[in-house]
C-alpha cells in the first residue's frame, strides 16, 4: 500500500501525512471515550513509542521503498521479530529458551534467503537497505515499549495517545511536503494512503499491542516472520510480481519457524507479567 501511495505522493509527506490523519481519528476516539490522561512518566514513555512507531518506521520505510522493490523492502522487515525479541528481552526483562533463539535466529536467516531470492534486479547492499535497517531498530523499540505500556494503560490507548504526543512534529512535516504532492493524484494512491493511514498507523496497533500486552512479547513478535511472506503474495496480486516456486519454499521454511519460535517458552519475570497486579488485570478486561 506505500508504493500505491508513492505513485502521486511524495515519501515526506506519507511519512508524515498518514500520521496526521490517523492522529485525528485517535482524538475523535479519545474524547468519545473520555480516556483519562498518561502520567508524567506516561507521557516520556509515549514519546519513545511515537519515535519507533509514528516517527522512525514510517519515514524510514517510505524513503526506502524509493530505493528498493516492495518485496525486498518487505523481507527486510522480516528481521523485525528478531529485532523485537532482543528489545523485550532488554526492556520486559523475558528469558527465552534456547529452542526460542534458534528457531528465531534460523527464522531471520530464512528471511534473509528470502530476501535474495526475491531482490531481483536489486544486488548489493544500498541506501534503502540502511534505511530499512534503521526501520527495523525503531520499530523493535517502539514495540517492546508500547507493549509493556499497554498492560498499563490499554492497547488501543497506548497508540491513540502516541500519535498525539507526534503530532505537533508531524502537521509542519505534512504542510511543508504538501507543494510536493501530484498534480493528479491516482485512486490507486489515494486507496494506498488511506490504509496506511487508517490501517497500518492506527488500527492495527489496537490487535498488535493487544498482542504484545498479553506477551510474551519475545514469542508473540515471532509471528512477524509471516509478514514478509504475505507481503509479497499481495505484491505479487497488486503488482504482478514474479514470485518463483523457490521463493514459495522458502516461504514455507519461514512459516514453519515462525510456529517453532511462537511456541517455544519464554519465561517472563515478575514485574513483566500483565496480570501482576488489580490495575493491570482491569486494564486488560477493559481493552
Amino acid at each position: 500500500m506505500t508504493s500505491l501511495a508513492l505513485t502521486s505522493f511524495p515519501s515526506l509527506f506519507l511519512g508524515a501525512g498518514r500520521a496526521v490523519v490517523a492522529a485525528a481519528i485517535a482524538l475523535v476516539v479519545l474524547a468519545l471515550t473520555r480516556t483519562k490522561f498518561p502520567t508524567a512518566r506516561q507521557w516520556w514513555r509515549l514519546a519513545v513509542v511515537a519515535l519507533g512507531v509514528v516517527v522512525g518506521f514510517p519515514f524510514f520505510t517510505s524513503f526506502a521503498l524509493q530505493f528498493v522493490p516492495s518485496s525486498h523492502g518487505a523481507v527486510m522487515i522480516g528481521l523485525l521479530p528478531a529485532a523485537t525479541a532482543v528489545a523485550a528481552v532488554i526492556r520486559g526483562r523475558e528469558r527465552p529458551s534456547p529452542l526460542f533463539w534458534i528457531a528465531s535466529l534460523t527464522g531471520a536467516a530464512a528471511v534473509g534467503v528470502f530476501a535474495l531470492l526475491t531482490s531481483g534486479t536489486h544486488s548489493g547492499p544500498s541506501l534503502g537497505d540502511l534505511l530499512l535497517v534503521g526501520a527495523v531498530i525503531l520499530a523493535a523499540i517502539g514495540y517492546a515499549e508500547g507493549g509493556m505500556l499497554s498492560r498499563e494503560i490499554g492497547s488501543w490507548q497506548t497508540i491513540s495517545w502516541a500519535l498525539v504526543v507526534a503530532l505537533p512534529f508531524m502537521v509542519p512535516v505534512a504542510l511543508i511536503s504538501l507543494p510536493d504532492i501530484s498534480a493528479t493524484v491516482t485512486p490507486q494512491a489515494w486507496l494506498g494512503f488511506a490504509y496506511i493511514s487508517a490501517i497500518s498507523m492506527y488500527l492495527g496497533f489496537f490487535a498488535w499491542y493487544r498482542g504484545l500486552a498479553i506477551g510474551p512479547m519475545a514469542r508473540i513478535s515471532q509471528i512477524q516472520l509471516i509478514q514478509p511472506v504475505l507481503t509479497i503474495a499481495w505484491a505479487a496480486l497488486i503488482f504482478g510480481e514474479v514470485i518463483s516456486p523457490v521463493v514459495w519454499i522458502a516461504a514455507a521454511a519461514v512459516f514453519v519457524l515462525a510456529g517453532t519460535a511462537v511456541r517455544a517458552r519464554v519465561q517472563r519475570s515478575p514485574r513483566s507479567a500483565p496480570g501482576n497486579s488489580s490495575e493491570n488485570i482491569e486494564n486488560t478486561l477493559a481493552t
